[in-house]
């Protein structure tokens, strides 16, 4: 029985051993992944995801309490309308005193009448002039008044407005969402628990857009270049290998040892290049999952 067992593992080696397929450079899969953090302090009022579960940008999955934040919003838009129920009314605080310029002119006119057919002296003219300009000076004057205290009130609902938009932009950072399309890989937070800015709350990967991270010698160097296309290789296991279309996004400017557990003096003489393709996921490629790359297309 021991031969027969041990057959299969004997043809594996001799499988292996004959370097079909031969991957111009290996390593392994990796995603671009987001860790959000908490951007208000409360308590995690609800927090529903789950590890796996797919999200869409911009999705909500928690909110933290924002009782506080609201009651202080509705503070402030109070104070709003009790500064706009202060503004003047300033066609209607003048309108008296443009009347009576209006009536201080026709006396003018009248007593100019009378001088001028010896029914009144000029003092009486020269009072009624001055009676006018008296009047068109403190209408200049209210004017002026009546506008410094608009402007005013003006620029103190502008101060309140900006205070209720930092409370809104408060409000809209304790709903928790999704930065990216992707799948969720880490839960740190649950419901119930409190927040604190920057608390660490999920991690979420893009899943569609996934990258081989593989390694390359200084000699392939010369023929890889960022936009060229490879043929990209997930090995899942049991001779059982899948192939896709990638597109290489990123090279390392710097040189380092061979990736791997056990280093030998020679091995360590070997350095290498890391290097980023591209690959359309089809919801099979996982993360950490081996694969190589052929650069020959």
């Amino acid at each position: 029985m021991k031969p027969i067992k041990f057959f299969p593992f004997l043809l594996l080696l001799t499988a292996c051993s004959s370097g079909t397929p031969k991957y111009d450079a290996t390593g392994t899969f990796e995603a671009t992944d987001v860790i959000v953090s908490a951007e208000a302090s409360g308590k995690l009022l609800s927090f529903d995801i789950e590890e796996g579960a797919a999200l869409k940008a911009g999705q909500q999955v928690g909110i933290i309490d924002t009782i506080q934040l609201y009651l202080k919003k509705l503070q402030l838009e109070a104070s709003v309308k009790s500064v706009e129920g202060q503004r003047p009314d300033i066609i209607k605080q003048v309108a008296a005193t443009k009347e009576q310029i209006v009536q201080a002119k026709r006396e003018r006119d009248r007593v100019a009448n009378l001088l001028r057919v010896g029914a009144a002296n000029q003092k009486q003219l020269d009072d009624a002039e001055s009676l006018l300009e008296v009047l068109q000076k403190q209408l200049v004057a209210q004017n002026s008044t009546l506008k410094n205290s608009d402007q005013s009130l003006t620029w103190q609902s502008s101060s309140v407005g900006i205070q209720v938009a930092q409370i809104e932009d408060q409000l809209s950072k304790c709903h928790i969402t999704s930065p990216l399309t992707g799948t969720v890989l880490a839960k740190y937070a649950e419901a119930g628990e409190l927040a604190a800015p920057g608390t660490p709350l999920f991690k979420v990967a893009d899943m569609e857009q996934i990258y081989l991270r593989a390694y390359i010698t200084s000699e392939q160097l010369a023929n890889v270049k960022l936009g060229q296309k490879a043929t990209v290789y997930a090995d899942y296991g049991d001779d059982i290998r899948k192939e896709y279309p990638g597109v290489v996004t990123w090279i390392s400017e710097t040189s380092e040892f061979t990736p791997k557990t056990i280093l030998t003096k020679n091995e360590r003489a070997n350095l290498v290049y890391a290097v980023k393709i591209a690959v359309k996921n089809d919801g099979m490629l996982k993360i950490g999952m081996y694969g190589g790359a052929d650069f020959s297309d």
